[in-house]
């Protein structure tokens, strides 16, 4: 996964903001927001624009994972005989991107929280543990990130075309 600049600038600004005065954080505390809010789009584009390049199977299998765990995901009707079997692997591969997705969505709603909180008490060690935690919930982000790329390129290894181009690349021996 490629870093993000937004990602980048919303981090080393929550690593300074760490050492800032209650008053200079009730004057940068919109600087702030805005930088967060930054780096959660940039994240939030660049997942679902991975996950859109997934096969069908797979973004079934993420969304019927979703639909089990109460996530609120779309439900659709599948037929049955429509659905093809999907490999194993590939299964377990989009399980851990939806589980590490949960936990983002996780950390990123408690950072809010948790700055809410600071924003409500005026409270600058509650603002520098919301900094701490958006940290974190980016870094979490960019792990789900990494799960779900791992799914489209498990995916593109198992297309036929790719067994096609791994056959002329690399032919069979003949033994005598």
């Amino acid at each position: 996964m490629r870093k993000l600049a937004e990602v980048e600038d919303a981090k080393a600004l929550m690593r300074e903001a760490v050492d800032w005065s209650l008053f200079t954080w009730l004057w940068q505390k919109k600087r702030v927001r805005h930088s967060a809010d930054m780096a959660n789009d940039a994240l939030d584009q660049l997942n679902k624009r991975i996950k859109k390049s997934w096969s069908e199977e797979s973004r079934d299998v993420y969304r019927d994972l979703a639909e089990d765990s109460g996530s609120g995901g779309r439900k659709k009707k599948r037929n049955p005989q429509d659905s093809r079997p999907i490999d194993g692997q590939l299964k377990l591969l989009v399980k851990k991107a939806k589980d590490a997705d949960e936990d983002a969505r996780c950390a990123r709603a408690d950072a809010e929280a948790t700055f809410d909180e600071a924003d409500r008490l005026l409270s600058t060690s509650l603002a520098v543990e919301g900094c701490e935690k958006a940290i974190r919930s980016w870094e979490l982000h960019e792990k789900a990130i990494r799960k779900a790329e791992a799914v489209l390129e498990l995916e593109r290894d198992q297309s036929p075309k790719s067994e096609r181009t791994k056959a002329q690349i690399s032919p069979r021996r003949v033994q005598d």
